[in-house]
């Protein structure tokens, strides 16, 4: 059985900026990794915390927020009250928690959104200046897209060793 190559390796991606290609790839590996390692995860395990670590529910919830949020703030738009709301929501569990399927869904939808918003970034928009959260902390367009696929490729690893080891303590 062949094993699809690493969504780096694959070629580039159609209507999309060279420059914003490892962007791009870094999401889709993020979802990718995310949609293996939690495939038959057992409810019970989402929202588990083996040794007080964050828990897959948890990266699940943040990434979609997070990475939509680093995608607002790269568009130079303020956070809606929905983004803050769900930033406050992934501070503290969600009553009731969100189900596995939902969670990978909204991830997924989060990384189509922002491949359709990296094939609308102009190279020429790039290195513009963007004000970032409360405190306005000065970046540019392309830092905060890398910063968003860099981020998104933490939070998956850190699932995908989470959803190991609650597997081999149940198993």
């Amino acid at each position: 059985m062949a094993k699809t190559p690493e969504p780096w390796l694959r070629g580039p991606l159609p209507g999309l900026s060279p420059a914003l290609q490892p962007v791009a790839t870094a999401l889709i590996g993020a979802l990718e990794d995310i949609q293996a390692a939690t495939d038959a995860l057992p409810p019970e395990q989402l929202w588990r915390q083996p040794g007080g670590a964050a828990s897959v529910g948890f990266h699940l919830l943040h990434l979609s927020g997070s990475t939509d949020r680093l995608f607002t703030y790269a568009r130079g738009e303020p956070l809606s009250d929905a983004q803050r709301g769900h930033l406050a929501s992934e501070r503290a569990l969600p009553v009731p928690p969100p189900a596995l399927t939902s969670l990978v869904d909204a991830w997924e939808v989060t990384v189509q959104r922002a491949l359709g918003q990296l094939r609308a970034t102009a190279d020429t928009a790039l290195d513009e200046y963007r004000a970032v959260g409360r405190a306005q902390s000065p970046s540019t367009v392309r830092g905060l897209l890398f910063h968003a696929a860099e981020h998104a490729q933490r939070h998956a690893g850190q699932l995908v060793t989470t959803a190991r080891v609650i597997r081999g303590l149940d198993g």
